[in-house]
């Protein structure tokens, strides 16, 4: 009797990629975790600690050091490799650096016969899925990054702490650039179904609040707050990089729920790096948007229905992924 198993390949045992292990094994969210790095004594030691922890976990799971031939059944292969930005090094010198460390590591995946889905997980994010996509010729539904999920969820979190609501029931997003021209288009955001500007005081334009609504504590929500959560999520990485240098157990638990949605066929809506086909008035660009995400990647793009501002905050943002690809020369 055929038994199908769940199989993510990890490529890159760094901090990012070892929390994602770490995550996958205590939500035991597939059957078989391969590890691979170019440091190949590291990866046998991270899938030896991870082993050790077996007897505690939920059920079982198969995770071993292994090599890029153990792609070619893969259901997912997610990437976290990549080298870090030198003193005084531009952002596109670091790409194209790491333009070659992706070839290195594509090349052999896609010649192993993989035929699942790329999750890439390496910053600049939205970039390096657009390279991965390119370097492996597949069908871009196939390709997708963590794009801004991770700053969705610091926005749900921040919200909800302001909100006095839980925040699995704040829906808001973040989009575009995972990076410094991410934005949040607050027309789109809401507490359970009310939406979050109908809370509001001090909008901007002379516009008003919706009624005498108030939050928790019996105050109406402010436009300034807003705005200040709103940079808190965008600056989050920076803060963290100065308190502990580097940021990891967040991206971790993204690339977790991502992994989830797509070996369960969930069809979730994740706010994750996906190519736009005309979306948004954008087309060949890779950037940050809600998707229906389940076993066949991205099924599709999810168009929220942006103010004039906010659409020209994405198209802004677009434009600085398509001059950071277009400096590339791929």
């Amino acid at each position: 009797m055929r038994i199908d198993k769940r199989k993510v390949v990890l490529v890159g045992c760094g901090m990012v990629g070892m929390s994602y292990a770490y995550c996958l094994l205590n939500q035991t969210v597939c059957d078989e975790l391969v590890l691979i790095d170019v440091n190949e004594k590291r990866a046998m030691g991270e899938a030896m600690d991870l082993n050790h922890g077996l007897a505690f976990a939920a059920s079982n799971m198969e995770i071993y050091q292994g090599s890029y031939r153990d792609c070619r059944d893969a259901d997912l292969v997610v990437i976290s490799a990549g080298v870090a930005q030198k003193p005084g090094e531009t952002r596109l010198d670091l790409l194209k650096r790491n333009v070659q460390v992706f070839r290195s590591v594509i090349e052999p995946v896609t010649r192993s016969g993989f035929s699942g889905i790329f999750l890439v997980a390496t910053n600049p994010v939205d970039v390096m899925t657009r390279i991965t996509c390119a370097l492996s010729g597949f069908n871009a539904g196939r390709v997708l990054g963590s794009g801004t999920a991770l700053d969705t969820a610091r926005l749900r979190y921040l919200l909800g702490e302001y909100l006095h609501v839980d925040p699995r029931n704040v829906h808001a997003y973040v989009i575009g650039e995972h990076g410094d021209s991410e934005f949040v288009p607050w027309s789109q955001a809401m507490v359970a179904t009310k939406p979050i500007l109908e809370l509001c005081h001090g909008l901007p334009g002379g516009e008003k609040a919706g009624g005498k609504a108030l939050d928790e504590r019996g105050e109406g929500v402010s436009w300034e707050r807003l705005q200040e959560i709103a940079k808190q999520v965008k600056d989050a990485a920076y803060q963290i990089i100065d308190a502990k240098q580097a940021t990891y157990y967040g991206i971790g638990m993204a690339l977790t729920r991502i992994t989830k949605a797509v070996l369960g066929d969930e069809n979730s809506v994740l706010t994750v790096t996906a190519m736009l086909r005309g979306e948004y008035g954008q087309r060949e660009v890779f950037a940050g948007v809600p998707c229906v995400i389940n076993g066949s990647g991205v099924r599709r793009v999810l168009e929220l229905p942006l103010t004039k501002e906010e659409a020209k905050q994405f198209a802004s943002s677009c434009k600085t992924l398509q001059e950071s690809f277009g400096g590339l020369n791929l």
